[in-house]
């Protein structure tokens, strides 16, 4: 009676063990990228696994500095003064909630520009964003896990009077 007992007690401490493993977590990042889109928005694509079997939603927050460069165009569509150009540089951020399946999660993030700050055009002319670039690009989940994206990502938008460079 002793050893069925000891041998029960054991395969409950093995089953015990053996579920809590199916239930542990471990987020990771196996895929992120970026691309910056025709209207100067950075799209961050990723796949996040390791959230175990509990969790429904993941949130994802994208981080990145950015550098916008704004313009005042006249009615001619035409640069008239290079003093009438401003580069904002600033950290911007985003954060979005994400579905999970079976432990993990894909999907897409995205964050604008900076804004011109103070810039601002004289009467008749239009602000225009120029070009933008994003680096330091970073995805993080809920748990803090990291996925860096190394590179510069960069677009010009409007191309006027050559300003893109």
């Amino acid at each position: 009676m002793r050893r069925f007992t000891i041998a029960a007690l054991l395969a409950m401490l093995m089953l015990v063990l053996s579920v809590s493993a199916a239930f542990a977590s471990s987020p990771h990042f196996i895929s992120a990228s970026a691309s910056v889109n025709s209207s100067g928005s950075l799209v961050a694509t990723f796949k996040e696994a390791g959230l175990g079997t509990t969790v429904t939603t993941e949130s994802i927050t994208l981080n990145a500095t950015a550098s916008a460069l704004y313009a005042c165009i006249n009615g001619g569509g035409k640069h008239p003064s290079a003093a009438n150009k401003e580069t904002v540089t600033a950290p911007v951020s985003n954060t979005g909630a994400f579905p999970v399946r079976n432990g993990q999660t894909t999907g897409s993030i995205s964050v604008g520009p900076p804004g011109p700050g103070s810039f601002s055009c004289p009467s008749g002319q239009k602000l225009v964003l120029i070009s933008v670039s994003y680096t330091d690009v970073t995805l993080t989940g809920l748990a803090g896990d990291t996925a860096n994206i190394p590179g510069t990502f960069s677009r010009c938008i409007n191309n006027v009077a050559g300003l893109c460079s």
